[in-house]
């Protein structure tokens, strides 16, 4: 392959180079767009099989999105981004209590994740006004 001068004068490479992505953050940001998708397709796409079990994809975005979350607190905080980092795995947990305990049938559980939710909220809000 031939190196061709691009718009901004650089000689070409990969095309990761030219959009300066990097890998980790982006499969955060992957898994979380997925969730967000998932979620806006459940009411156009019925049950997807996954092996012997069916699960609608609002279920589904919850695993992405807590597997995103989750992801995102080491990436964060390798870059000294505490507060994001924080953020994500609080998050995190979350959803994955949101997953566990719908898989579960287990109210309490559900209902645990949504009170992580609302004092994580809380915490970030305060943290954010000292910053």
């Amino acid at each position: 392959m031939t190196e061709q001068s691009g718009a901004g004068g650089r000689s070409g490479g990969r095309v990761s180079d030219a959009l300066d992505v990097e890998p980790w953050p982006a499969a955060v940001g992957l898994l979380v767009g997925l969730g967000g998708l998932l979620f806006l397709l459940e009411p156009v796409v019925g049950p997807v099989a996954i092996g012997p079990i069916r699960a609608r994809p609002v279920a589904l975005s919850t695993v992405a999105l807590a597997a995103g979350f989750c992801l995102g607190a080491p990436v964060f905080f390798r870059r000294g981004r505490q507060l994001f980092a924080v953020a994500h795995g609080i998050f995190g947990v979350a959803w994955a209590g949101v997953a566990v305990g719908t898989a579960a049938r287990s109210e309490t559980v559900v209902v645990g994740a949504v009170l992580l939710v609302v004092a994580g909220s809380g915490f970030l809000v305060v943290r954010a006004r000292e910053w």
